[in-house]
This record gives structure tokens, C-alpha cells and sequence, in this order.
């Protein structure tokens, strides 16, 4: 009797880390951004365009919309037809990307836009709500400025992680309390290897799009300064 209790809890116990293991592994290839998906969504994205006449299939937003979060791929207008369905990593599967579209007009291309930053830039904005102003800290460029992260709460800077670099970024505000991330660390990696003509005042975060899977979520447009070789903040 006692080795059938012996036994059945040893069950038990690996049913329950069983339990525990899967989740976070089911989390963590959520989380992995992969080349074979991007394609196959790039794949069922051509297709649905070349049947139904050029029309792309994504969700409909304001023309205000930042540009990089403006075309987000409705994925019930390809699944189950072009795609069987969203890859787990899609924000419709529990993932934390959203397929988005870039270059709509002339190359329709398939691109993530990285979740996770949401929930840095929920938590200050809430922190920001609840202080009543922001507190603001140096300006950066016009309407740009860097925020006094203690008079938040903060024992340390929150960042970002780049999808780009793997480097951390700060983060930026503007007068109408709204949060970015600063890709000007990117960006300058971006402009040495970059062969682009770049000029002054056009919008330069296509560098670090080109050559990657994904977007500059939450990000301002920046262009180059006189010498081309500083990213600086896009005054309008």
C-alpha cells in the first residue's frame, strides 16, 4: 500500500511540473521571432492580394495611426484560405508580435512589430497619471524631452531592449505626455553600414527596417543632421 501512495504521489508531482513546464515553454517559442513564419505570411499576404485585386488584407485604421502601426494584418481574411492559421507568435495566438505591413504602395512587406514594449510604456504612463504632470527632465529637440524617472518611482531607468541591436534604449516624451522609444542608438549603427543616400529632414527609420524582420515600435521620426552622420529628432 505504501508504494502505490509512493507511486501515486510521484505521479502527481510529475504531472504537476509537467503542468508548470509547458506554459513557459509555450511562453518562450511565443516569443521567438522566426524567418519561415514571417514567410509564410508573407506568402498568404501575396496571394490574398493577387486574387482579390490588389487589396491587402489588414485591419482598417485612422489616418493618424503611426505609420509602422497603421497596417496590422487581419489574419481572418487569410486563415484558414492562404494560411491554416496565425503563427504562435502572432498577438492573435497568444504571441507577443503584431504582423504588420510596410511599403503598402509599391512592395507590400511583412514585418513584427514587438509587444512586449507595451508593457513598459503602460506601466509609465500610469505612473505619469498618477504623479498628474510628467515630469520632465531635459529637452531633447523640440516637443522632445527625457523624463526625471525618480520623480517617477523609478530606483532605475527603464528601457527598452532593441530588436535590432540587443542594445538598451531609453525612453522620450513629448508635450502631450506621449511615450517613445529613442532609436537614435540604432540609428546610428544603422547609418554607418548603411549605403542609402540619406538627406536632411526626409524620415531615416527605413535603415533599420530594410535590412530586418521588424519595425521601430513606438518610435518618432528622426533624419540626419548637416554632416549625415547623427541621427537627430524630425522637427515638423
Amino acid at each position: 500500500m505504501k508504494w502505490k501512495v509512493h507511486g501515486l504521489l510521484f505521479v502527481l508531482i510529475v504531472l504537476l511540473l509537467t503542468g508548470c513546464m509547458y506554459p513557459k515553454e509555450e511562453l518562450s517559442q511565443n516569443q521567438i521571432p522566426y524567418k519561415d513564419q514571417i514567410q509564410a505570411v508573407q506568402t498568404a499576404v501575396d496571394d490574398f492580394r493577387k486574387d482579390n485585386g490588389g487589396i491587402l488584407p489588414i485591419k482598417t485604421k485612422v489616418a493618424e495611426t503611426p505609420i509602422y502601426q497603421k497596417y496590422p494584418i487581419e489574419f481572418k481574411k487569410i486563415s484558414p484560405k492562404y494560411l491554416s492559421e496565425p503563427p504562435g507568435n502572432a498577438f492573435e495566438s497568444g504571441g507577443v508580435f503584431q504582423y504588420v505591413l510596410v511599403d503598402v504602395e509599391t512592395n507590400p512587406t511583412v514585418k513584427l512589430f514587438d509587444l512586449r514594449l507595451t508593457e513598459t510604456i503602460r506601466d509609465l504612463n500610469l505612473r505619469i497619471k498618477a504623479k498628474g504632470y510628467p515630469p520632465y527632465k531635459d529637452q531633447l529637440a523640440k516637443n522632445v524631452f527625457s523624463l526625471d524617472y525618480k520623480k517617477l518611482g523609478y530606483e532605475k531607468a527603464p528601457y527598452a531592449v532593441s530588436p535590432f541591436t540587443n542594445q538598451n534604449l531609453s525612453f522620450v516624451i513629448n508635450g502631450n505626455a506621449e511615450v517613445f522609444v529613442d532609436y537614435r542608438p540604432d540609428l546610428y549603427q544603422a547609418i554607418k553600414k548603411t549605403n542609402k543616400q540619406l538627406k536632411p529632414g526626409e524620415d531615416i527609420r527605413s535603415i533599420l527596417v530594410n535590412d530586418s524582420m521588424f519595425v521601430p515600435a513606438y518610435s518618432l521620426p528622426y533624419t540626419v543632421d548637416s554632416s549625415l552622420k547623427e541621427p537627430i529628432f524630425l522637427e515638423k
